[in-house]
């Protein structure tokens, strides 16, 4: 792993807190924008940035840990702002910067994988960016993804609308991703936990459901929480083979798209990966 940069940087008038580059020694054709979670509030840096980007690493990818801009603990205890750019469009826009400038760099596909709020915050992008800057493909893992009742994450919906707007049915119905599937043009993998006890498994379920006409690989484990991101030693408590071998599947998902999924027959690529997925878990068994 390489550093290059790790700095504070300027899109559209939007500060990014940080955005650290994980990069190869030798050059690779896919970068992915990694985006940690933290109910728009707060970020949880290690597990679901640092660590993640050197997973991508070791399994050939470039990996670019965004921190976009959250309100922190203060905000979220007092319930008081101290700048609009802490709340949407802010992350959005930090998004969006951050994948330009990736994208500038040369790489034949530039993807978002984003954890909690932070699958949240790549679902967006995938729905609400420009051809120009959209991720090229998108791994949304334990997501947020509505905005609307009943099965909000409420502390997400404050940290992203703010005080105010979080109320606004308008606002929440535009930033309800399930409702704009239609709006993806990328393939998207989700994954979620039915045990979760923080977002509702149904925020995924909803996601999935809608993007019926998309390339999208859905899996669900009985167990396994929230907040494990590609630890070990987190998903190896829960005793499920199903939940540690995901970060396997998601790389042959990930290998599909890299090869042009568009090139393929959609209804054979899904057969492809769900051979290659049953090929893990026959090994798994032995």
């Amino acid at each position: 792993m390489i550093v290059v940069f790790c700095g504070r940087m300027l899109f559209n008038n939007v500060f990014a807190q940080k955005i650290t580059e994980y990069l190869l020694e030798k050059p690779t054709s896919t970068a992915v924008v990694v985006c940690p979670g933290g109910s728009y509030f707060w970020l949880a840096k290690k597990s679901e940035g640092r660590e993640v980007a050197q997973w991508l690493n070791k399994n050939g990818y470039a990996a670019y840990v965004l921190e976009y801009p959250v309100s922190g603990w203060w905000s979220w205890f007092t319930h008081i702002r101290r700048s609009c750019c802490t709340q949407y469009p802010g992350q959005l826009d930090a998004l969006e910067g951050a994948l330009k400038s990736v994208k500038s760099k040369g790489y034949e596909k530039v993807g978002a994988m984003g954890f909690s709020a932070g699958g949240h915050l790549v679902l967006s992008g995938a729905e609400l960016l420009p051809d120009s800057t959209a991720p090229d493909f998108v791994a949304a893992i334990y997501p947020v993804v509505t905005m609307r009742e009943p099965y909000v994450h409420k502390r997400s919906r404050r940290g992203l609308l703010g005080e105010r707007r979080r109320r606004d049915p308008v606002m929440q119905d535009s930033l309800s991703m399930e409702l704009h599937a239609d709006k993806v043009r990328c393939p998207v993998f989700l994954l979620n936990c039915l045990d979760d006890p923080t977002v509702d498994w149904h925020n995924a379920q909803m996601m999935n459901d809608s993007l019926t006409n998309h390339f999208v690989i859905y899996l669900q484990s009985p167990v396994g929480g929230h907040g494990f991101g590609v630890n070990e030693k987190k998903m190896a408590k829960y005793n499920s083979t199903f939940l540690m071998f995901w970060p396997d599947k998601c790389l042959i998902w990930m290998k599909v798209v890299e090869e042009g999924y568009l090139k393929f027959d959609r209804e054979k690529l899904y057969k492809r990966i769900m051979e290659e997925f049953n090929e893990i878990e026959l090994h798994q068994g032995n």
